[in-house]
């Protein structure tokens, strides 16, 4: 029997420093961001791109042991010019989730709350594309899904991977909630994800996944600040 494969999704929003200085905790330095990378790499984990995590969803004996998936939402521009170098410098592949009404324009879903900062345009999607990071499916309009109606809770899912599907050529098959809202009914989202051809789906926050997944519409994944302990959350694993 093949031993359990153990998969961590780690899940960052920003790296870098935010406009004007204003940091929240969503802010990742590079210092910091290379720091962590660095005590994944020693530890022995090995990141994998989008493409062997799908099929480790299937076939978990593809992956290795200790599998890393390093996971970016919102899609803001300095994925591009930040972590994207950063990633290649350390040979990790990265999936990152997109609202595509954002596309080209501002984090205006978190207003108040987090600086004002670009999102990536379709020329920065197309270089992620071709550096290594997936773009991938963060819905339309960056919704809470369990304020949704199962209607617009399709139209959130389907508009958002046809559009990519359409501006990058290539197949959306993972999503990831807003706000890690999977909704107020799992069994109805995780139906629509099915309907709407999605293959995977990250909730945001929790610990590593052991594979086989239970549930591969609600893959859990630890949020990453810059206090966050690594050592602590996978150090025993």
């Amino acid at each position: 029997m093949t031993p359990p494969r153990t998969l961590a999704i780690l899940s960052y929003h920003k790296i870098g420093v935010g406009p004007g200085g204003w940091d929240t905790w969503y802010y990742v330095s590079e210092a910091i961001f290379e720091k962590q990378l660095a005590w994944l790499r020693d530890d022995g984990w090995q990141a994998i791109d989008c493409a062997a995590f799908l099929r480790g969803l299937r076939e978990p004996e593809s992956l290795p042991k200790r599998g890393l998936l390093l996971t970016f939402d919102d899609g803001y521009r300095t994925m591009r010019t930040v972590a994207m170098p950063i990633l290649q410098r350390f040979a990790m592949p990265a999936i990152v989730f997109v609202p595509t009404a954002f596309i080209g324009g501002m984090n205006t879903f978190d207003a108040g709350n987090e600086p004002d900062e670009p999102i990536a345009g379709w020329d920065d999607l197309r270089a992620l594309e071709q550096g290594g990071v997936s773009v991938q499916s963060h819905a339309v309009s960056h919704p809470a899904f369990s304020k949704l109606t199962p209607a617009r809770m399709e139209e959130e899912l389907c508009a958002s991977k046809l559009a990519l599907e359409s501006g990058l050529g290539k197949p959306v098959d993972v999503f990831a909630f807003p706000y890690g809202d999977g909704g107020v009914n799992p069994e109805q989202t995780t139906e629509l994800l099915r309907k709407t051809g999605y293959a995977a789906a990250c909730l945001y926050g929790g610990g590593p996944v052991t594979l086989p997944a239970s549930d591969p519409y609600r893959l859990t994944r630890l949020a990453m600040g810059p206090d966050t302990d690594l050592a602590a959350a996978l150090g025993d694993v």
